[in-house]
């Protein structure tokens, strides 16, 4: 898998390092951009909503975060263009292995995948 754009979404500074050298390591992405909550990751995203090619095609989204989780997250990226769902897919990259986290996450259909952290560079095979 080789993607233009991979998006980071977690509040986590040290699991937002190693999903970065691990996607890094793996050469699979030009750009790596992170972003430490939710809200501020939605912000970044309105701002290049109309601008496909700066778009992430993969974003990494932690569940469990301050003031807007995971599922807000969803529930907002589901409003952009249509256009997007087509190009962009969500990886949950979690702590969280609750069966309900889990289900309630693959409803979304731009939610592809479901990981436990931390990322390993085998996961990477079994996107898209």
């Amino acid at each position: 898998m080789k993607t233009t754009h991979i998006l980071l979404i977690d509040d986590n500074d040290i699991d937002n390092f190693i999903t970065h050298h691990v996607i890094s390591k793996a050469e699979i992405a030009e750009k790596i951009t992170v972003k430490n909550s939710a809200i501020e990751a939605l912000e970044y995203l309105r701002t290049i909503r109309d601008d496909f090619e700066q778009f992430p095609d993969l974003i990494f989204l932690d569940v469990a975060m301050p003031l807007m989780d995971g599922f807000g997250f969803l529930n907002e990226i589901i409003k952009f263009p249509k256009l997007i769902e087509n190009q962009c897919f969500v990886a949950m990259l979690t702590s969280s292995n609750n069966k309900d986290d889990i289900e309630r996450a693959m409803q979304y259909s731009v939610v592809k995948k479901y990981f436990n952290k931390p990322l390993k560079i085998e996961m990477l095979a079994d996107i898209r």
